[in-house]
């Protein structure tokens, strides 16, 4: 009976861990004026940094860790040297492997995108 409650727990953990639970809020606020350095300059414009890694934090660090090392899904700290922006926004979008299609949508999907492929 303990391992099939135990079983149970660790099951529903992991299955409400995919999930991301984050809200969709994060592209709401107004973007960082560069004061702080928290953007970063890309091939289509700046990368608000601190807005791509709350977004990654609400909706990918439970399967790609907090530090992009990867844990039950793969690091992705050098993702940018193998996969393009469009690449991975495709990948962010439709799922691949055991990712599900969708852990973020609208204008996180380019923010996360476009954040990650300039990890290299």
């Amino acid at each position: 009976m303990k391992k099939w409650l135990f079983a149970l727990l660790i099951g529903t953990a992991l299955v409400l861990g995919a999930c991301g639970g984050g809200a969709d809020d994060a592209s709401e606020e107004p973007a960082d004026n560069g004061d702080t350095g928290t953007e970063e300059s890309t091939e289509g414009g700046t990368v608000d940094v601190a807005a791509a890694e709350e977004v990654y934090q609400s909706n990918c660090a439970s399967c790609h860790g907090a530090d992009l090392s990867g844990a039950s899904g793969p690091g992705l700290q050098n993702v940018g040297s193998d996969h393009s922006a469009d690449d991975i926004a495709a990948i962010i979008e439709n799922g691949q492997g055991s990712m599900p299609a969708g852990m973020a949508s609208g204008d996180d999907v380019d923010l996360l995108a476009n954040w990650l492929a300039e990890k290299e």
